[in-house]
Order: structure tokens, then C-alpha cells, then sequence
């Protein structure tokens, strides 16, 4: 490994010359990046070590970048610098076990109550089918959201589908062209129906990348009810596109 000229961020010196040059110049981006993933996570998570996964999605992006794709450096770059963090740090997946079972209650009573009804599952609804009060309901999602990153990788989505030409190795195939489009829409129908207030958390969250304190202020509402709604709102997704989940069953 390496030092940059500030003196802390890491690259990895089996990088070519003009490699390096690139890691060098894009150093910024990969500490921006960091810095804004660091607000959504639980304190656990170093800057440090985001930014080190960082600096080996920036390499394979210097790597592996083609001009003739369309993509600007800087937005293939985002995209790999990023997925190299979230793959990171869900390497070390600090969430326990528990909070994998209870997400996988929540989202399948939410599940079994909109087949039974026919449309959203209500809060009470949810927290009855758990044999939850409301206020236990609620903190559940209050610790689903504190110990575990969520993302639209958690009903399948992963940078590839998000970005369509990402792909290091060969090129894709037909046949994965066409389940990366029928992900995205089916995941596009997801989202819009859901409930207008999640569907504005997640707009709010993700498109234009407030933290859960300043989506708050815009709703009016406490931090905490915002992680809640968010919560909620991926559980609900997970629920709905059940056939994408990756959710590993045997934690």
C-alpha cells in the first residue's frame, strides 16, 4: 500500500503508472463518497476503511474503464467506488442474527396481510400479526434500520443492474440483459406502489441523498420516525419482490 499526498489515504501500489496518476486525481472523489456513506451508517463503520475499499474500486475503475460505453470516468468511477464500499462493509455484516429473523418476520407478515387485504399492510396490522404492540413494532424497525445497511441490494439489486455497462468480466448475455430489465421494473412498480409517504422517504434518501435528520425536517417529523418509515419501506419492498430477495434464509 501507498500514501497519497495527504498523508492518510491508501492505495494499492500494484497499480500501474497512469493508474496511479488516475487513483491520484480521484482521491477526492473516494473521500467524498466515504465521508457521505459514513452519515447513513452505524457508528461501527471507520472512514478509514471505506476509504480503502474505496481506493480498490477506483483502481478496477481506472482498470476496466471504456470510453466507448458513454459513461463519463467520474460516473463509472462513482459507481464502482461506491459498490466496493457496500461490498465491504457487508463482509463484516455486524448485524445480529436476530435482526436478520425479525426482518424476515416483518417483511413476510406484511406479505400475508396485503394478500389477504389487498393493499398496503398498516402499521397496526403488521404489529398484530407479530403479536407486537405498535410501539414494539415500531422499535423493531427502529433496530432493523440502526444495525443494518439497507439498500436496493437487499431485494436483488446490485451495481450492475444499476449501471448497465459496470461489467468487468465479459459481457453480459441476452438472457442476463433481459433479468437486469425485468429487475428494474419490476423493482420501478415496487416503489411506486408503494405508500406516498415512503415513497417519499426513499426519493428523499436515495435520489436526493438527504440523511434521515434532514428528510425528517422536511416531514416534519423525528429522526427516528423517519428510520422507521424507511425501514418499513425497504421491508415492504422485500416483501413485494419476494422472487428477487437474496436474503440469506439460514441466518
Amino acid at each position: 500500500m501507498g500514501k497519497l499526498a495527504n498523508g492518510w489515504v491508501m492505495y494499492p501500489i500494484s497499480a500501474t503508472e497512469p493508474e496511479n496518476k488516475v487513483i491520484q486525481q480521484h482521491a477526492s472523489l473516494v473521500k467524498k463518497i466515504a465521508q457521505h456513506l459514513l452519515g447513513r451508517l452505524p457508528s461501527c463503520v471507520q472512514l478509514e476503511d471505506l476509504i480503502q475499499a474505496g481506493m480498490i474500486g477506483l483502481l478496477e475503475a481506472a482498470k476496466n474503464y471504456d470510453v466507448t460505453k458513454g459513461a463519463s470516468f467520474d460516473t463509472y468511477a462513482s459507481i464502482r467506488i461506491r459498490g466496493s464500499m457496500l461490498d465491504e462493509i457487508r463482509k463484516g455484516d455486524w448485524a445480529p442474527r436476530s435482526v436478520h429473523r425479525n426482518t424476515r418476520r416483518i417483511a413476510q407478515a406484511i406479505r400475508e396481510i396485503e394478500n389477504q387485504v389487498g393493499r398496503d399492510a398498516r402499521d397496526y396490522e403488521v404489529a398484530e400479526n407479530l403479536n407486537l404492540s405498535l410501539q414494539e413494532y415500531h422499535q423493531l424497525l427502529q433496530e432493523t434500520n440502526g444495525s443494518r445497511m439497507f439498500a436496493f441490494h437487499d431485494v436483488g439489486l446490485n451495481e450492475e443492474v444499476i449501471a448497465d455497462n459496470t461489467t468487468t468480466a465479459s459481457s453480459p448475455s441476452l438472457l442476463d440483459g433481459l433479468q437486469q430489465e425485468d429487475f428494474k421494473r419490476s423493482l420501478a412498480r415496487g416503489i411506486e406502489s408503494l405508500p406516498e409517504r415512503e415513497r417519499l422517504v426513499l426519493a428523499l434518501y436515495y435520489d436526493e441523498e438527504l440523511n434521515l435528520r434532514e428528510v425528517g425536517e422536511i416531514l416534519g417529523v423525528s429522526e427516528s420516525r423517519v428510520s422507521q418509515i424507511h425501514s418499513q419501506a425497504m421491508l415492504r419492498l422485500q416483501a413485494r419482490l419476494k422472487e428477487w430477495s437474496i436474503e440469506d434464509e439460514t441466518q
